[in-house]
């Protein structure tokens, strides 16, 4: 899980969290977030439905749709594919022009701009869906889009929303091409233990810290004495040098 506030002027600083868990059922994310009110953007695992509402708000992700898209397009050069992937384009050129700005003003630009957009996006979606065959990979393309619509158009109304999860896909990046040494944790707290260092070293990069000198000064402050209620002063956005 991660977290960047950078496109919407946040004032929190950028972070990531690693979990290992022994299997993907619905319990797992459901403990990890049990404590958790607010705006949870993920792609289609289902395992997030069942925390929707009680604090917990869904959003969407339009890499995820496009995924789908692009793939069609890549491999058959279909028409309605690459028109869907040009639509989608155009929002994409507009959050270039909004990024870094404050909320407000990003919900507003994307009423004016963005939201025709979309509403002429569902309407052709719509009527592609009633011309494709119905087993077809563009049908299912389509259909994915449109049974989360309302969650990939949160967007729109909250100018916190990114329109993807591309924070979380770069912190899985490291995780993916390292995933041979992971097999090799050991066991179930091995791995536990990897989760934390992993958390550590991508949150120290995200926030322009170099790992290595921030984990050996902070471990050495500890060793001698740091007070444990001043833990705060030793994160990564916090972390004046030695």
């Amino acid at each position: 899980m991660a977290r960047d506030d950078g496109p919407w002027a946040g004032t929190a600083p950028p972070a990531v969290v690693y979990f290992y868990e022994p299997d993907r059922t619905a319990a797992r994310p459901a403990a990890h977030l049990s404590g958790f009110r607010g705006v949870l953007q993920a792609d289609a695992y289902a395992g997030f439905e069942p925390i929707a509402g009680n604090g917990i708000v869904l959003a969407a992700c339009w890499i995820h749709a496009r995924r789908r898209f692009y793939e069609l397009h890549e491999s058959s050069r279909s028409p309605v594919a690459g028109e869907a992937l040009r639509r989608i384009a155009e929002l994409y050129a507009i959050e270039a022009r909004i990024r870094g700005r404050p909320p407000d003003e990003r919900r507003a630009f994307r009423q004016i701009s963005a939201a025709p957009l979309v509403a002429a996006m569902h309407a052709w979606l719509t009527l592609q869906l009633g011309r494709v065959p119905g087993r077809s990979r563009l049908a299912e393309a389509i259909r994915y889009m449109l049974s989360r619509w309302e969650n990939l158009c949160r967007f729109l109304t909250d100018g916190r929303i990114d329109l993807d999860t591309n924070a979380v896909e770069r912190a899985i990046r490291p995780v993916s091409l390292g995933r041979k040494n992971a097999l090799f944790a050991g066991s179930d707290g091995g791995a536990d233990r990897w989760a934390i260092v992993a958390s550590l070293i991508e949150t120290a990069k995200l926030n322009h810290i170099e790992p290595y000198a921030w984990l050996q000064d902070i471990l050495q402050r500890m060793v001698n004495g740091h007070p444990i209620s001043r833990l705060d002063e030793l994160l990564p956005w916090n972390w004046q040098s030695s």
